[in-house]
C-alpha cells in the first residue's frame, strides 16, 4: 500500500492497479501497529522544520507492529563520501540527451509540487541535532529566520543545508495543472530552460549522522543500521 502527497502519483498507482491514496506523512490514517514494514524513500528531507522531520520518523514508527522495520532514506549533504562522488555529481554536464532524474538506486518518477515554507523557527531543536550527530567536516547551519533561502546549481556540491533546488518541468506547452513528469535540465540547456517552467523545491539535506541521531531520539524505534548509499544517509529501523 503506498501513499503520497500528490494526487497525480496516487491517481498513476492505481492506472498500474497498485493500491495507493493521497495523505500527509505527518499524519497517516492506518491503524497503529498495523504494518509488517514501512519505507520512506525522499520524503523527510522536504520537510522544512527538524520537529516535523522527527514527527514524520515518528509516525513511521507509529504503523509498525513490535518488530516491524522501517527503511528511510534522505538526501545527503556530502555528495563525496570517502573519496567517491555520488551518481548525482558524476552525471554534472555529462548528458547530452535527456537529463537523467534524480534516483537512489532505481528509476523514479517525479512530480512538481508546491514548495514547502521554510520557517526555521526550529532552529534550536535543529542544532541539537547536529550536534549529537557524528558529523565530521559538515558545517553548514540551519538557515536563519530572516535568511534567504540558497538556490542550489544542480549536479553540483551541497553549500548549504536548507536550499532550494531548481526543477524544470517537461513539455512547457502544458498547463501547470496537467503537468505530469518533471526533469533535471542541463544547466548549459538553453532551449530546456526557455520551454520549461522552472519551480523550487525545499530540501534539507542530511549531514552525516544527523538522521541517525534523529532515530536514535526516539525510544520506540532501535536503529539496526545506518549507512550512506549513493550521495543518500539510510536507517534501518527497529519498532520495539
Amino acid at each position: 500500500v503506498g501513499c503520497d502527497r500528490s494526487k497525480n502519483l496516487a491517481d498513476i498507482c492505481g492506472e498500474k492497479h497498485f493500491q495507493a491514496f493521497v495523505c500527509d506523512a505527518l499524519s497517516v490514517p492506518m491503524r497503529s501497529g498495523s504494518c509488517d514494514a514501512c519505507i520512506s524513500v525522499a520524503v523527510i528531507h522536504h520537510f522544512s522544520t527538524a520537529e516535523r522531520r522527527l514527527a514524520t520518523i515518528r509516525e513511521l514508527a507509529r504503523l509498525l507492529r513490535p518488530g516491524g522495520m522501517a527503511l528511510i532514506y534522505v538526501w545527503a549533504m556530502e555528495q563525496e563520501y570517502k573519496n567517491q562522488k555520488s551518481k548525482y555529481l558524476k552525471e554534472n554536464n555529462g548528458s547530452k540527451g535527456k537529463e537523467k532524474e534524480i534516483s537512489t538506486g532505481t528509476t523514479q518518477r517525479l512530480l512538481t509540487d508546491q514548495v514547502a515554507g521554510s520557517s526555521s523557527q526550529d532552529s534550536a531543536c535543529s542544532d541539537q541535532l547536529v550536534s549529537d550527530s557524528k558529523d565530521k567536516g559538515c558545517d553548514a547551519r540551519p538557515v536563519g529566520a530572516d535568511s534567504r533561502l540558497p538556490v542550489h546549481t544542480n549536479r553540483t556540491s551541497f553549500q548549504s543545508q536548507d536550499l532550494l533546488v531548481p526543477w524544470h518541468l517537461k513539455g512547457g506547452t502544458k498547463k501547470k495543472e496537467e503537468s505530469v513528469d518533471t526533469v533535471l535540465a542541463p544547466a548549459d540547456s538553453k532551449e530546456l530552460q526557455e520551454l520549461s517552467p522552472v519551480f523550487h523545491r525545499y530540501y534539507h539535506v542530511f549531514c552525516e549522522g544527523e538522521l541517525e541521531a534523529a532515530c536514535r531520539s526516539l525510544d520506540c524505534v532501535r536503529v539496526q543500521k545506518s549507512y550512506y548509499d549513493q550521495g543518500n544517509w539510510c536507517v534501518i529501523l527497529e519498532k520495539l
